[in-house]
């Protein structure tokens, strides 16, 4: 299997993993802050584990240190948004990151976006706009507000490896750090440690944000931002299904007519953009 190839099932992996997040939010009664600072103070010892294993050394440099805020914010702002609007929201505006890595790269790497990119953003723009108008009558503005700011955070952590000394493991490692010092306070405040409660926060640690961290940096070394961003797709079909499935959460209609907008538009673009390498190739 090509190198490349590789990258990409790594990547389409962690966005497998990163799924199963917004149910097991969910069902957890505690703060978002508080399940983010122990799923991630647990997701440590996996990354930790894989870094002495595959025998990383971890860095520690500026364009680490901006990697970590971007793993932080993320963990941060998503967490905190399941609890203030629906599952499907939350995933489904986070995964505007495309067109913030596109953005960025233009702005800080002189990578211009092309006719395609600049048509894409535009249709899945669209289709965030129809998640706040859902907002405006069932609530959740907020929550919509933090999980579109987590996209922006996201758009950061896809771009670590293309940052000169920049190295995504250890930006994930000292992102989770800083998670789980902020998620502390909060963490020791909670009364209510059920059953339930634990298991979904060890799956949360070990499968949602350890191993699917580790695959996304693995992944990402062999594959470009924008195509990794557009990979990821599978994740927000799977976390709202879960979610619907097994805690039965309702979806508006203005918010399934914004996901269908935003999902169509990033899968096509990733369609024509393969349809084109092919060409140019030929």
């Amino acid at each position: 299997m090509d190198q490349s190839r590789r990258g990409t099932l790594f990547v389409a992996a962690a966005a497998v993993l990163y799924s199963i997040g917004g149910l097991c939010i969910k069902v957890i009664p505690w703060n978002g802050m508080s399940i983010n600072g122990g799923r991630t103070a647990i997701a440590l010892l996996v990354i930790g584990g894989y870094m002495a294993l595959s025998r990383q050394r971890l860095k520690c440099n500026r364009w680490v240190f901006l990697g970590a805020l971007s793993v932080f914010a993320t963990n941060a702002l998503f967490s905190v948004a399941n609890k203030l609007t629906t599952a499907a929201n939350a995933i489904v505006l986070q995964f505007t990151v495309p067109i913030f890595v596109m953005l960025f790269s233009a702005l800080f790497f002189r990578k211009k976006p092309g006719k395609l990119d600049l048509a894409a953003c535009a249709v899945i723009f669209g289709g965030v706009l129809c998640f706040f108008l859902d907002s405006l009558s069932m609530g959740g503005g907020l929550g919509n507000l933090l999980a579109l700011l987590s996209g922006v955070s996201y758009a950061g952590v896809f771009l670590i490896n293309d940052t000169p000394g920049g190295d995504a493991i250890s930006s994930v490692f000292w992102g989770d750090v800083l998670s789980a010092l902020a998620g502390l306070p909060f963490l020791l405040r909670e009364t209510q440690f059920t059953t339930v409660a634990l298991i979904s926060l060890v799956v949360l640690g070990i499968f949602q944000v350890g191993a699917a961290y580790v695959c996304l940096c693995i992944g990402l070394k062999t594959t470009p931002p924008v195509t990794a961003s557009l990979i990821s797709g599978i994740e927000p079909v799977l976390n709202p299904i879960l979610v619907a499935l097994f805690y039965g959460e309702q979806v508006g209609g203005f918010a399934l007519l914004g996901a269908g907008v935003v999902i169509v538009g990033v899968v096509g673009y990733n369609v024509l953009k393969g349809r084109r390498s092919q060409t140019s190739v030929q």
